[in-house]
């Protein structure tokens, strides 16, 4: 399959299993960009967490989330830490089956600093937001 956007794997400094992105579906460099996460239940974090009632982790939606915004700014070209979140919120689970659809957008750029808006969802229901601002390593 083609895609005019490169496979996240290829794109983040992650490894497995922590790569949280499994697709790009718009990509506006320097300003937003859209990811896919599919959720599924042999999903290595699932072993453990709520085993009869399996959730994705809050945390790893924001990493998710952190990562989305990693590629905005460089991926593998440059490395990036998630150095702070603001006003997070879950308003619903993600569990097994749902396709997240993550939605992040610059606000603000001050090198090595940038701030972004970062939305995730589930079909058209929001399921967090988050601000969330992340480093560049300074060379």
């Amino acid at each position: 399959m083609n895609t005019p956007y490169p496979l996240p794997a290829a794109s983040l400094p992650h490894a497995y299993p922590f790569i949280l992105i499994d697709k790009i579906i718009e990509f506006e460099e320097g300003r937003r960009i859209t990811c896919v996460k599919n959720i599924s239940l042999n999903e290595e974090f699932f072993k453990g967490h709520f085993i009869e009632n399996p959730v994705m982790p809050e945390m790893l939606i924001i990493e998710a989330m952190a990562q989305s915004a990693g590629l905005i700014i460089g991926g593998k070209k440059s490395a990036a830490y998630l150095s702070r979140v603001n006003e997070a919120r879950f308003l619903k689970p993600a569990v097994p089956g749902d396709r997240l659809i993550i939605m992040v957008s610059v606000i603000q750029k001050f090198h090595p600093l940038y701030v972004f808006n970062a939305r995730a969802f589930v079909m058209d229901e929001m399921r967090a937001e988050a601000e969330i601002t992340l480093s560049m390593m300074v060379q």
